[in-house]
């Protein structure tokens, strides 16, 4: 890019769900190589936006276009009695990564997050996608302490 972009932050709204769709599909094969199905995406994506919705989302725009887009879902905690916002997907086209886009949409999350009184921001980082890790690093994520665990539930 010749100069610099300028970045505006709005809610997401379904009528951005095919953007969505097409960056959770980019952001899987970026960070683990992995090809997922469009059709349990666009599911997916619709699902967010039902009523209640169970995501927020948010989406950057520089000159018009959908540059970028980030989404959080809630986990409600007995211990501390409120919510952990976790950070479900953040997606930035390649050619607005490195421009500090990212740190722009995590500052975004994190006033969002306060206003709504959210204890702490979470996250999963894929551990070979050193690029993410590093921004996310830099921005003030550190490493849990707590191992994640997975059962799939589908076809048993």
């Amino acid at each position: 890019m010749s100069a610099p972009a300028t970045y505006a932050i709005r809610p997401a709204a379904p009528a951005d769900a095919d953007t969505l769709v097409a960056f959770t599909l980019a952001e899987a094969f970026d960070a683990e190589r992995r090809s997922l199905n469009r059709a349990e995406v666009q599911r997916g994506v619709a699902g967010g936006f039902a009523s209640p919705p169970k995501v927020r989302y948010w989406v950057a725009e520089a000159n018009g276009a959908v540059v970028g887009a980030t989404s959080v879902v809630t986990e409600w905690s007995n211990f501390r009695g409120g919510d952990y916002w976790w950070i479900q997907g953040l997606y930035i086209v390649p050619e607005h990564r490195g421009t500090g886009l990212v740190d722009l949409l995590l500052r975004h999350v994190v006033e969002e997050g306060k206003a709504a009184g959210a204890l702490d921001l979470r996250l999963y980082g894929f551990n070979t996608n050193a690029r993410a890790l590093r921004a996310y690093e830099r921005f003030g994520f550190r490493q849990a302490p707590y191992l994640i665990l997975t059962k799939s539930l589908i076809g048993e």
